[in-house]
């Protein structure tokens, strides 16, 4: 909790040099209150006052200049990567909705089966879950990928 605002005070407390040392002292007063100081000045008259961090801080701003020599993608190439993923996302919808009537077949076949042991019909629900949470996430998973096949646009 302390340290992100310690660190906060001492980058806000620099200048633009290309490194700064920052010391942040923690010192308690005459009433048992704790205060924090980068200025070693103000721990002059306090009780208890200690170096929390001294560490060199790097405050240079990163360069933004990128090799001209980086890849660029063109129109023709963006395209041409969109329909391989409207491809795939639409091979993986028609396997998942494959796997979905699958898995609804062999719930409805599940449903039609009593054995003799299953008289509790919280039984037959615990033995058809399974089948249940296959089939929802078949019918969610499928839902995502036609969320994603409406977000890729012409």
């Amino acid at each position: 909790m302390h340290r992100a605002w310690l660190l906060g005070l001492a980058l806000s407390c620099g200048t633009a040099h290309a490194q700064q040392s920052a010391e942040i002292w923690r010192c308690v007063d005459h009433d048992g209150k704790r205060h924090y100081t980068n200025s070693k000045r103000e721990t002059v008259g306090m009780k208890q006052c200690e170096l929390v961090t001294s560490q060199q801080i790097n405050v240079a701003p990163a360069q933004k200049s990128r090799p001209s020599s980086f890849p660029r993608e063109s129109s023709t190439q963006r395209e041409s990567a969109k329909g391989r993923q409207r491809d795939i996302l639409q091979r993986e919808l028609a396997s998942e909705e494959a796997a979905l009537a699958r898995a609804q077949k062999a719930l409805a076949e599940q449903e039609a089966v009593r054995s003799g042991d299953e008289r509790n019909y919280a039984r037959v629900q615990e033995r058809l879950q399974p089948y249940k949470e296959t089939v929802e996430n078949h019918q969610k998973n499928i839902q995502a990928l036609q969320r994603e096949l409406g977000n890729l646009k012409n």
